[in-house]
């Protein structure tokens, strides 16, 4: 148990964080504004509240389709749902609320509102099913429910499942017992909860090597510190920015552009259920956007459209999640004038901590250490590898590694006071570095991460399989896609039939974007002397479409 001060009175969640000696080094006194948080912050009440005392009110905060909500309003409705949860649901400080929904107003409000009355919020993504709700829901106790109704039938079936869930609200209806009508019922006025800047806040939930989601815990000063990091020092969004993007407010690279990165400094964000890549391109048109998160795969599917749309008030764009390839960051520059900004970020430190912009930008590699943030390249005796060697990349910043009731996970992560990241890259001279591979399992596809003993778990829940192993296969568009390599009980039955039945199978269980885009029967998987199935050589069969794509 940790012995960190909370204002939490369920204190499962802080029950169940690592013991302080497995924690990464967290040092908040490497940039003034960090070392200038107090003792007690609550991240709601910084980026909103205050917000709106410093004269932001009738600022729009939010574009969705054709509604316009100001500081003000963002307010207003986040504490009438606040006074909700706590007067309706008997919410105490600590306890967890699942959130559910598409990019919305109303989940934003939501978010705003289980921070103010102390709680925890898990944004969750729009794709995920039952088996995977019930995942997340039991491994964080979760207590309450905030849903659009258009998303029922899955967390319904997930809420059967539940022996900590004990009421479900939704959103998107008039009905008596909805939220919008609740919501009527309510001040606008909320005493918000005086919590400690190292309360957990956000639980985010990310796949892991083994193959079930790890819950990373993030503080109300983890917030924060990403904003005033890597967008205060590299990105420098301004208050007449207009931000648009790709990511889910579920993901927490949405999570931060839409939320911190936006109102921190007192900018606008455009917000879509869905960005295609033609949405997104008539999002900035329409709203003269001057700033787009995306991933490079979401820049690169932009460029097959640009020529249609008017994208002149772009003067920002940022890209994560994946490698941005040179002729992306080329192309994009030619259609539009601005170079992307690339960045590498994991879930367990919550946002980017390395990055260029500007002229400090070189394209192919992903640039140097965010001010905040110390960032080695090692070998596995954990010695510094010279410039231009592959190593192990680990860093260390105001945030850091803390995983939810997974003390073998954080015993792995965390090596002497710095988190160790799982990707291979290498550092020039110049402190700059470029991404060569991950260290482990995972297959990272179109900025979406996703773990092959995950899918592999369910594909083998199906009777026709025998064994089964999947990797990342080398795809141009997608950076990697989903392969699954089959050995069926009768080899007889392998065929183009079973392949689609194999695909839908998957996403009936899991998130769509999981499912293998492409399948190889093989008479017998390869093995290793003691029966392991070899993976590597798996992945070393596809490698070599590298060079061909």
């Amino acid at each position: 148990m940790s012995q960190i001060s909370s204002s939490h009175l369920d204190t499962f969640i802080i029950d169940n964080m690592p013991p302080e000696n497995l924690w990464p080094d967290m040092d908040y006194s490497v940039l003034p504004e960090l070392a200038a948080y107090p003792e007690k912050i609550n991240v709601a009440i910084e980026l909103l509240d205050k917000m709106v005392d410093c004269g932001f009110g009738e600022k729009p905060v939010i574009y969705f389709g054709e509604q316009v909500w100001t500081y003000k309003n963002l307010l207003d409705k986040a504490n009438q749902i606040a006074n909700v949860l706590v007067e309706d649901f008997d919410m105490v400080p600590g306890e967890r609320v699942l959130l559910r929904s598409g990019n919305h107003p109303l989940l934003i409000a939501a978010w705003f509102a289980i921070l103010k009355a102390g709680g925890i919020a898990i944004a969750t993504m729009p794709v995920l099913r039952e088996r995977e709700l019930v995942y997340m829901m039991s491994k964080a106790k979760v207590n309450l429910a905030i849903s659009d109704i258009k998303l029922k039938d899955d967390i319904e079936a997930a809420y059967e499942k539940s022996d900590n869930l004990r009421r479900i609200v939704y959103f998107g209806d008039e009905g008596q017992n909805f939220l919008d009508n609740l919501l009527t019922t309510k001040s606008n006025q909320f005493t918000n909860v005086d919590t400690y800047a190292t309360d957990p806040c956000v639980i985010g939930f990310t796949s892991g090597s083994t193959g079930t989601p790890k819950g990373t815990l993030h503080f109300h000063r983890d917030i924060l510190a990403v904003a005033d990091t890597f967008i205060r020092y590299v990105v420098k969004i301004r208050e007449d920015d207009v931000v648009c993007g790709s990511p889910q407010i579920a993901f927490l690279y949405g999570l931060c552009a839409y939320l911190t990165d936006t109102m921190r400094f007192g900018a606008s964000t455009v917000i879509v259920e869905r960005a295609t890549p033609k949405i997104l391109l008539e999002t900035i048109e329409k709203y003269k956007a001057t700033v787009c998160f995306s991933t490079p795969s979401g820049y690169k599917l932009m460029l097959d459209h640009i020529q249609d749309f008017d994208t002149s008030s772009l003067r920002l764009c940022i890209a994560g999640g994946e490698p941005l390839a040179p002729a992306v960051f080329h192309a994009w520059e030619k259609k539009t004038g601005v170079k992307i900004i690339n960045g590498l970020g994991i879930s367990e430190l919550l946002h980017i901590f390395i990055s260029a912009s500007g002229d400090d930008i070189r394209p192919g590699l992903i640039g140097k250490a965010v001010p905040g943030f110390q960032v080695r390249v090692v070998d596995e005796n954990f010695n510094d590898t010279p410039a231009g060697k592959v190593g192990q990349m680990i860093v260390k910043g105001p945030n850091g590694c803390r995983y939810l009731d997974d003390i073998d996970r954080q015993r792995a992560y965390v090596h002497d006071g710095w988190n160790l990241s799982g990707d291979l890259c290498i550092r020039d001279e110049e402190g700059y570095f470029s991404y060569e591979a991950r260290t482990d399992d995972m297959i990272l596809t179109g900025g979406y991460n996703v773990s092959g003993l995950e899918v592999e778990a369910v594909l083998m829940e199906h009777s026709a399989i025998r064994e089964v192993a999947v990797v990342g296969s080398p795809d141009k568009n997608r950076g990697q896609v989903v392969k699954a390599f089959i050995e069926l009980r009768d080899k007889n039955l392998a065929s183009d039939q079973l392949v689609i039945e194999l695909q839908n199978f998957v996403k009936s269980q899991i998130s769509a974007f999981k499912y293998p885009r492409e399948v190889e029967f093989l008479e017998e998987l390869p093995h290793t002397p003691t029966g392991k199935i070899q993976r590597g050589a798996l992945r070393q069969i596809e490698s070599y479409k590298k060079n061909t794509i």
